[in-house]
């Protein structure tokens, strides 16, 4: 089992890896709008905070060994479901063809405010 630690993605606020690798499989945290740097996205628009988190997963899966293509399942959280237009096709221009499994699960609004919060699951190979 491997920890993942990039300096390219924002550093766990709490007791977490940003990712685990098992075998071939790549477990990514709750990805939240927040910069490698460290500032936090809460006053920019969903369409902001979503590019950030696609950035921060793509960081991510590349410390793990990982990339975009290889992601086989996405759960979003989003705090304002009429937002998910905006969301789905950012969410589409990052995956292209790939066409990973989904779960949107409208919810109260998420730490620090944000309105978005994005996990994964992928594979090394």
């Amino acid at each position: 089992m491997t920890f993942i630690q990039t300096p390219d993605a924002p550093v766990p606020g709490g007791h977490y890896s940003q990712a685990v690798v098992h075998g071939d499989m790549v477990f990514v945290s709750g990805i939240l709008p927040i910069t490698p740097t460290g500032e936090k996205l809460t006053d920019a628009t969903v369409a902001e905070q979503t590019q950030q988190i696609l950035l921060n997963l793509d960081a991510i899966l590349k410390a793990a060994g990982s990339k975009r293509a290889s992601v086989l399942k996405v759960s979003v959280f989003i705090s304002d479901i009429s937002a998910w237009g905006t969301v789905n096709q950012l969410y589409a221009e990052f995956f292209g063809d790939h066409r990973p499994a989904r779960s949107v699960v409208p919810c109260s609004p998420l730490h620090y405010g944000f309105g978005i919060e994005l996990e994964a699951i992928a594979t090394t190979t």
